[in-house]
C-alpha cells in the first residue's frame, strides 16, 4: 500500500486467427506464444465494444488485445530488471503491437531490445517522477485551480491540467517546485465522482443513491464485492437491484482513497463475472495489472459497457470532497451511477470507477483504483474462474498445488521454499500451515524488496494452524515457518498467483 494510502487505510472518511504483427522473441518464447495465442478467446461483447469506442475494425480489435496479453509478461520481466532506472513503459500502435520501455541508462538498452521492446532513454525515473507528483499534490493541495496531476511516462514529466494554466504554474514555482519536470496544460476538465447517488451490476445505498457493483470478493468466508469509497461510509446498509437487502459497508475509503467493500448476506453468491452490456459476461481470471496504453472495458449500472485505453497510471485528482490519489486515467467514458463499476483489461480486473468527466454521448475520460490495491487494504480474495482459495477444514490443508512436509523444533525458524519463489504476476498468495494440536507454529510470508526481506503477512494464532491470503505484486517470496512453542510435523500447502 502507498504511502498517502497508507495514512487514511482503516479510518472511515464520510462524504460522496489473426495474423499479428510481432516482435522478435527468443525460439522457444515464441512458439510458446503462438499456443497461448491460438486456444485464447476474447470475453464476449468486449471485441464489438472496442470497435466502437477505439473505431478499429475486428481484426484489430482481436489483434489488440492478443498482442497485449503477450507483451504483459515481458513488461513486468523488465520492469524488474531494470530497478530503479525503469522510466515506465507503454504500449503504441493501433494493434499495440509496440511495447516501448524507458530507462535512465543506455546500456539497459541492449537487454530491452533482446527482450523484443524498444527502448527510450530519459532523464528521470519513474521512482523521481512519482516523487514529483507527491511535490505537486501538495503544493496545490487547497489551490482552486489544477484539479488534476498525473505522471505521463510518454513525456517523462508530472502534468498538471488546469482552467488556469499560468496562474498554476506560478503558483507552483512560488512553492519551489522544479517545473523543469512539470508541464503545466489548459483544461477545463472537471472530474466529479460518478454516484447518483456480477461487476457492473447496480446497487442502492438508501432510497436514491445508486453505485455500481466492482468486483466479487472474499474475506475469510465472507462474501461481498468491491466498490467506490464515495458511494457509502461503513455501516451504510446496501440493497440489490431487485430492491431485495443484500449488505453492509465494511470499511470506506474517501478522500485520499476512493475505495470500498461490502459484505452481503447468504441470499448473494459471489461470481467471477462482469456484465459486458449484451446479456453475457465477461469472465475475471485474475488481477494482473495492464500496461499503460493497453485497451481497458468498464462496467457501469448506467451506461453498460465501454471502452478505451490507459492514458497515464498515476493521477492525482481533486474533487470538490478532496484529493484522491494514485488513481489510473482512462479516456473510457462513464456517467453518475457507474461509480464502483468494474475495469477490466482482456480477463484480467483492473480497477473500480472513481469519477470523470465528460459522458458516453460526446465523450469523456474516467479515473479508477487499482483493485489489487483495494484487495491488499482490506486483507480480501478476489474471486475468479480459478475458484474460492483452497480451504483449511478441521484443521487440513488441502487443494494447495505446492505443498512441503518437515519437522520443526521449539524457537525453529525455517523457509518454504528452501530459497524462494517467484510469482511473474501480481495477485493473490494463499498459504496454509497444518501442524498437530499442542504446539504453536506461526506462518509468515515475506517479499524480495531490494536487497532484503520484507513481512508482507502474518499468521500467529495460539494455534497449530495457520493460513495466509495476500495480494501483492510480481517478484520473489518465500513462506517462513516459526514453532513459538512445541516441536512437530507440519504440512505447508501454497499456491501463488
Amino acid at each position: 500500500m502507498s504511502r498517502r494510502h497508507a495514512a487514511t487505510a482503516g479510518r472511515v472518511l464520510a462524504v460522496a486467427a489473426l495474423v499479428l504483427v510481432t516482435i522478435p522473441m527468443a525460439r522457444g518464447e515464441a512458439v510458446a506464444a503462438r499456443l497461448a495465442l491460438s486456444v485464447w478467446k476474447p470475453p464476449p461483447g468486449m471485441l464489438a465494444a472496442l470497435q466502437r469506442d477505439l473505431h478499429i475494425t475486428v481484426e484489430q480489435a482481436q489483434a489488440r488485445l492478443l498482442n497485449e496479453t503477450r507483451l504483459a509478461p515481458i513488461e513486468a520481466q523488465l520492469r524488474r530488471r531494470l530497478g530503479d532506472r525503469f522510466a515506465g513503459s507503454w504500449l503504441i500502435g493501433s494493434t499495440s503491437q509496440i511495447l516501448v520501455v524507458a530507462t535512465t541508462d543506455s546500456a539497459d538498452l541492449p537487454q530491452i531490445t533482446a527482450m523484443g521492446a524498444r527502448g527510450e532513454v530519459v532523464g528521470r525515473s519513474l521512482a523521481r517522477l512519482d516523487a514529483t507528483l507527491e511535490e505537486v499534490d501538495a503544493a496545490l493541495a487547497t489551490h482552486p485551480n489544477g484539479r488534476v496531476r498525473l505522471v505521463d511516462v510518454r513525456t517523462n514529466k508530472v502534468i498538471v491540467l488546469s482552467d488556469a494554466a499560468s496562474a498554476t504554474e506560478d503558483f507552483l514555482e512560488a512553492a519551489g517546485v522544479d517545473l523543469v519536470a512539470v508541464r503545466v496544460l489548459p483544461f477545463a476538465e472537471r472530474p466529479r465522482p460518478l454516484s447518483d447517488l456480477l461487476g457492473g451490476d447496480p446497487y442502492y445505498v438508501g432510497s436514491v443513491n445508486r453505485c455500481s457493483i466492482g468486483f466479487s470478493v472474499l474475506r475469510g468466508t465472507q462474501s461481498g464485492f468491491v466498490s467506490s469509497g464515495h458511494c457509502g461510509v461503513a455501516g451504510n446498509t446496501t440493497i440489490g437491484a431487485d430492491r431485495a437487502d443484500q449488505g453492509v459497508f465494511q470499511a470506506s475509503n474517501f478522500p485520499a482513497s476512493d475505495f470500498a467493500w461490502v459484505s452481503v448476506n447468504d441470499g448473494w453468491t459471489p461470481r467471477p463475472s462482469v456484465k459486458n452490456g449484451s446479456g453475457g459476461t465477461v469472465s475475471v481470471v485474475g488481477s494482473r495489472v495492464a500496461v499503460e496504453g493497453a485497451s481497458v472495458c468498464r462496467s457501469g449500472s448506467t451506461t453498460g459497457w465501454h471502452c478505451g485505453t490507459i492514458l497515464q497510471r498515476n493521477a492525482s485528482v481533486a474533487y470538490p470532497q478532496g484529493n484522491v490519489f494514485e488513481l489510473i486515467r482512462t479516456n473510457a467514458c462513464a456517467e453518475p451511477g457507474d461509480s464502483g463499476g468494474s475495469f477490466v483489461s482482456g480477463e484480467q480486473a483492473q480497477g473500480v470507477a472513481s469519477g470523470g468527466s465528460g459522458d458516453c454521448t460526446s465523450g469523456g475520460v474516467t479515473y479508477y483504483q487499482p483493485v489489487n490495491e483495494i484487495l491488499t487494504t482490506y486483507g480480501l480474495s478476489l474471486v475468479t474462474t480459478a475458484g474460492n482459495p483452497p480451504s483449511m477444514s478441521t484443521g487440513t490443508c488441502t487443494g494447495y498445488p505446492v505443498t512441503a512436509a518437515a519437522t520443526l523444533n521449539g524457537g525453529q525458524a525455517v523457509y518454504q521454499p528452501k530459497s524462494l519463489y517467484q510469482s511473474a504476476v501480481a495477485g493473490v498468495h494463499y498459504g496454509c500451515l497444518d501442524a498437530d494440536d499442542g504446539v504453536d507454529f506461526d506462518l509468515y510470508l515475506e517479499r524480495r524488496v531490494g536487497s532484503g526481506w520484507s513481512t508482507v503477512a502474518t499468521s500467529d494464532s495460539l494455534g497449530a494452524d495457520e493460513k495466509i491470503s495476500y495480494t501483492g505484486p510480481a517478484g520473489s517470496y518465500r513462506y517462513r515457518v516459526v514453532s513459538a512453542s512445541g516441536s512437530g510435523p507440519y504440512i505447508l500447502g501454497y499456491r501463488t498467483p
